[in-house]
């Protein structure tokens, strides 16, 4: 593929570098992505990108805002909401995403997320807890905790990348005769059901806490 000139003549923005950024990952994997390999996919001369990206870790985080506005959260416009509802909503939106894009979403759960997209979601379900009356304490952590937990659960699940996850292992009923009696329960290892059943617990624990701290 030709090049073009550099610069402004490239014809480039921030969201056509972000859109091809996101396809180069989902289709070859984070470990072979670079910016002269970006700039080969867009026909452009590499200097080109620098006048909109400042370097790979920029172009790592235009990425990661790429697909977290995928992600779908109640806007915080300071009416009442049920803070279960707006977790429950913004974690499906978040696994629907991290299974949509496996190869970049191990960047999420790697690198801080401080872009407006990211805070947006944040502040909706900030914004829904304090509103319930949760003490500050837990309305600080309950962000932390369910985004821990997605992040470690979907990091698992999409590990497999497009192939989806691994299935779980056999165990030895001699060596690990726990492992190896429970193991039929985790069957359903990356299904919705045990994704539902994992964020029941994590939002019980959060419920839990709000009413010690009451």
């Amino acid at each position: 593929m030709a090049r073009r000139a550099r610069g402004t003549s490239a014809g480039l923005d921030r969201e056509r570098i972000a859109t091809a950024a996101v396809a180069l990952v989902d289709r070859d994997g984070l470990e072979r992505f670079g910016v002269r390999r970006l700039a080969d996919e867009l026909g452009v001369d590499p200097m080109s990108l620098y006048h909109h990206v400042k370097g790979k870790a920029a172009l790592l985080d235009v990425i990661c805002e790429a697909v977290l506005t995928e992600v779908v959260a109640p806007a915080p416009d300071g009416a009442p909401r049920d803070w279960e509802e707006v977790a429950r909503l913004t974690a499906h939106s978040y696994r629907d995403m991290a299974y949509r894009h496996p190869r970049v979403f191990p960047l999420l759960a790697t690198r801080a997320q401080t872009s407006p997209v990211a805070i947006s979601a944040l502040e909706s379900l900030v914004a829904a807890t304090r509103a319930a009356g949760l003490p500050e304490r837990v309305a600080a952590d309950a962000p932390m905790v369910l985004f821990g937990f997605l992040n470690g659960h979907l990091l698992a699940c999409t590990g497999g990348g497009p192939d989806g996850p691994a299935p779980v292992p056999e165990f030895d009923s001699g060596t690990h005769p726990g492992m190896a009696a429970l193991a039929p329960r985790w069957a359903d290892f990356g299904s919705v059901a045990e994704f539902d059943r994992m964020l029941d617990i994590v939002l019980a624990g959060i419920r839990g806490q709000a009413a010690r701290s009451s």
